[in-house]
């Protein structure tokens, strides 16, 4: 099944003004994917909780992203992508 990925705005802000690629976030979500389909690969991934209950943090280097996995209609939503002393505030 194809999954639609959708950024908000102050993610696609951040990715532009720090000249990354829309790869290196969609690349971390396939690999959340599979983890979540039970194969074994290496990625940083762990449920929120409190203010930020039904996301997910994904871990990459310095950079964190947080995204909401809607599974019953096979959507993610990338809420923030920032640097990980930022990410939180």
């Amino acid at each position: 099944m194809n999954w639609n990925i959708e950024l908000s705005p102050d993610s696609v802000k951040f990715i532009n003004l720090n000249h990354l690629t829309h790869n290196v976030v969609t690349d971390k979500i396939k690999l959340a994917l599979k983890k979540f389909r039970g194969e074994e690969v290496n990625i940083d991934i762990r449920k929120l909780s409190g203010e930020w209950e039904g996301f997910y943090r994904i871990r990459s280097g310095k950079l964190r992203i947080i995204a909401e996995f809607q599974f019953e209609y096979y959507r993610v939503y990338i809420d923030k992508v920032d640097w990980r002393g930022n990410i939180y505030k």
